[in-house]
């Protein structure tokens, strides 16, 4: 296994090496054509580390190489395939600090954050080593009483895997977790700005003892061609995406080339409701929580807050309280709680919409400078008196900021928070439980925070509806995601 030493590396990390080519079969091989990808220290902008840059050819040597994998894969008994998972969720937790510090060092993000996602990454391993064994099909009576309704969930097949850069760790396992319970083999294309950390996780495969070529890893920056080539090879059977809705709309219209099987986890545009009634110090505790996890760069993110009148001012206030208190700096040091921003491109989309919202008319009430430092830094920033139209509340912001409207009745609150293309997640904070329950049933979203800032669970079913995706991850859904079902009619 090619593997590269990381200059930037601080002392407390326990290994020494990270694999830097491509996984494919079971074997470390570089790029067809040996061009390599580098990988920056979002914290400085300096490189760390340089990884294969996987072309087409590879691409189609991946699928090779699961297709080839596929039948004694999906043969092998659910409870040996589960105890695989197992064993790999031991490695994941018993390295979680070394994969934690990789991440920080390619994603920027603090170490905290990074300590939380590893946690919850390998929860997708342990759970789906028990759902492995809970692939149930079903048999009944028809209505008619003259046959049996036999339904068998059997593994879709080849699947090919995109994940992004937000969440390196968890998005990679919360797909190849499911994945591999199910019975089918994959090839991963994890984001060009954090592949160190997908390649890690296949050592963790390799070193668990998995049959070459059933989780393969191609870090590549010709995303483009390198997935359309594998959509348009008839053994591709399944595509999870999680990203953007407009890479993803791209990517649906490719799938639809040889009709593959698809599912999509796409962009938010999350609303915070807050209701008088609110405790506002839960609220306020909610917000940080929902906006500032991950930096704010989480699909699930809190995007419009959304605050009844008579609390208005006063919510405001004290989230900007909460905003300028964190500590900004590199996420490996000691306190802080906001790191930088994955690359310049970020930083500067994010210092795009801040200063467009503020010409449109809204108040700076706290942050809208990027500091003057090596580094792709935003501070924590608050907008208030925030016009309707304003840039801020279409976009997904992926950043640390956080615009702030003004509402009078729940009904205007609902159609503000369902007014966009979006609906992943909403958050209601309220003190009446009726309300919270009314509103959440009438919220377009795949899923709704009541009184909580955090939504995310290995058991739970995540997606969203409208533009935010099709299908979903995590719970027994996610299994399912990865199985046909096959009806046999038959009497007896």
């Amino acid at each position: 296994m090619t593997s590269t030493h990381l200059s930037q590396t601080p002392a407390l990390l326990k290994t020494e090496t990270v694999p830097t080519e491509l996984f494919i079969g079971g074997r470390w091989r570089p790029s067809s054509d040996g061009s390599r990808i580098d990988v920056l220290d979002p914290a400085t902008g300096e490189k760390i580390a340089d990884t294969a840059d996987a072309t087409t050819q590879d691409a189609l040597a991946a699928v090779d190489a699961a297709a080839a994998a596929l039948p004694a894969w999906s043969a092998t008994a659910p409870r040996k395939r589960a105890e695989l998972l197992s064993r790999v969720f031991d490695l994941m937790i018993r390295q979680a600090e070394e994969l934690a510090e990789l991440i920080v060092l390619e994603n920027g993000k603090t170490l905290a954050d990074a300590r939380a996602e590893v946690a919850y990454a390998a929860e997708f391993f342990r759970w789906y080593a028990e759902e492995a064994v809970r692939g149930l099909g079903s048999v009944q009576t028809a209505p008619s009483g003259n046959n049996k309704i036999l339904v068998l969930r059997q593994p879709v097949g080849v699947s090919v895997l995109v994940t992004p850069w937000n969440f390196p760790a968890a998005m990679a396992t919360r797909k190849i977790g499911p994945a591999l319970a199910a019975g089918c083999t994959v090839v991963l294309k994890p984001a060009s700005e954090t592949p160190l950390t997908a390649l890690a996780i296949a050592a963790l495969f390799e070193e668990a003892g998995l049959p070459g070529g059933v989780v393969n890893v191609l870090p590549s920056r010709r995303s483009g061609a390198v997935v359309s080539a594998m959509l348009d090879d008839p053994r591709v059977r399944k595509l999870s995406f999680t990203g953007s809705t407009e890479v993803g709309r791209t990517l649906l219209a490719a799938a639809s080339r040889t009709v593959v099987n698809c599912s999509m986890e796409l962009g938010g545009n999350a609303p915070f409701l807050v209701f008088a009634d609110a405790d506002l110090d839960q609220a306020v505790a909610g917000a940080m929580v929902a906006k500032m996890r991950n930096g704010g760069e989480a699909c699930t993110a809190a995007n419009r807050f959304y605050v009844q009148e008579p609390v208005a001012a006063e919510f405001t206030r004290r989230l900007a309280a909460a905003m300028e208190a964190l500590t900004v700096g590199p996420g490996l040091e000691a306190g802080v709680e906001l790191g930088p921003l994955v690359n310049a491109q970020s930083r500067d989309k994010v210092a795009q919409l801040v200063a467009d919202t503020v010409r449109a008319g809204a108040s700076l009430v706290t942050g809208g400078k990027p500091p003057e430092r090596p580094g792709f830094y935003y501070p924590p920033t608050v907008l208030a008196d925030v016009p309707p139209d304003a840039p801020v509340l279409r976009e997904e912001i992926f950043g640390p900021v956080a615009p702030v409207v003004s509402f009078s009745t729940e009904d205007e609150a609902i159609g503000l928070a369902n007014a966009t293309e979006y609906g992943l997640v909403s958050y209601v904070y309220t003190s009446d439980l009726a309300r919270g329950l009314r509103v959440s049933e009438q919220l377009d979203c795949g899923m709704v925070g009541l009184n909580r800032g955090v939504v995310s669970d290995p058991a739970a079913p995540f997606g969203g509806t409208k533009q935010s995706g099709i299908g979903r991850e995590g719970g027994h859904e996610g299994l399912l995601e990865f199985t046909e079902s096959k009806y046999v009619a038959l009497s007896w």
